[in-house]
């Protein structure tokens, strides 16, 4: 499980950012976004099968997977937003397509509309996005961090475990899970599991919200028929509040949709981006 590595560094604002490319220079760039609690890993799959045809940037946000982890640290939605767009220039990538899911969905939008960030094309996997959003656990969890965060480590890693799990419909593999887990544990992963709860405040949406109607590129929306962290009827919402977006649903996938349903997400994906590639029209609903 050690073959998904992110050899690159960038030194944000919110601490060192971990990350790689994959893919020919030359070919199409594509940037994927990961969400809470996740890392990149999640995308591996799709990352290496998009990279076959484009340049595929990942990369962990602050807080997360193998990227910086501190007390004090800020890794809400504000600060990943514009560490994003920070990343886009650092990158050099002025217009590339992307892919963003859960939680990097509200960071991919509110770098498009707050920062300036332009994209190609975004696609949009299950997204943190409108409001309310937030189960009774994770709400609970924010409520109570410090208390939470005092938990033994036996018990936290039990928590994180089970949390994990249930993001999957048909079930996470036991291997899949450990090295989704395994981030979150230690001196530094359980604090950190729990500040990035604490921070993840409904109003860094609710300041983009209603500015869907003005997102620009043409737009993906890829939801898990069996998504039980985000209903799956807010895929429609969504839908009708970005006149540039498609919808797409896929049957037997929860909230992970990148575990569930692989192959079917990664045909989705490749359709739209290289519709985008071959210099495809703006699609509408």
């Amino acid at each position: 499980m050690r073959d998904w590595e992110l050899p690159e560094t960038y030194e944000s604002a919110s601490g060192r950012v971990r990350w790689q490319r994959l893919g020919a220079p030359t070919a199409p760039a594509v940037v994927l976004l990961h969400g809470t609690p996740f890392s990149s890993y999640v995308w591996r799959g799709v990352a290496r099968a998009l990279a076959t045809d484009h340049q595929v940037f990942v990369w962990d946000m602050p807080g997360y997977g193998a990227s910086a982890k501190f007390d004090g640290q800020d890794v809400s939605l504000a600060a990943q937003g514009r560490v994003f767009a920070e990343l886009l220039q650092h990158w050099e990538l002025r217009e590339p397509l992307v892919v963003a899911h859960d939680f990097g969905g509200a960071v991919a939008l509110r770098a498009h509309l707050l920062h300036g960030a332009r994209y190609r094309r975004l696609a949009l996997v299950d997204p943190v996005a409108l409001a309310p959003w937030g189960s009774p656990f994770f709400r609970l969890v924010r409520e109570n961090a410090s208390v939470f965060e005092r938990l033994p480590p036996h018990l936290h890693r039990a928590l994180v475990r089970e949390y994990i799990g249930t993001a999957s419909s048909p079930g996470l593999h036991p291997a899949v899970l450990e090295r989704l887990v395994e981030p979150w544990l230690g001196d530094l992963g359980q604090p950190a599991f729990y500040r990035q709860i604490a921070q993840a405040e409904q109003r860094f949406t609710d300041e983009i919200q209603g500015r869907y109607g003005s997102v620009e590129p043409p737009v993906l929306i890829c939801w898990g028929e069996d998504d039980t962290w985000i209903p799956p009827a807010r895929a429609h919402e969504l839908a009708a509040n970005i006149p540039t977006a498609t919808l797409t649903t896929l049957p037997g996938a929860g909230h992970l949709v990148q575990e569930d349903a692989p192959a079917e997400l990664t045909a989705a994906l490749r359709t739209f981006l290289t519709t985008a590639a071959e210099g495809g029209s703006r699609q509408s609903r």
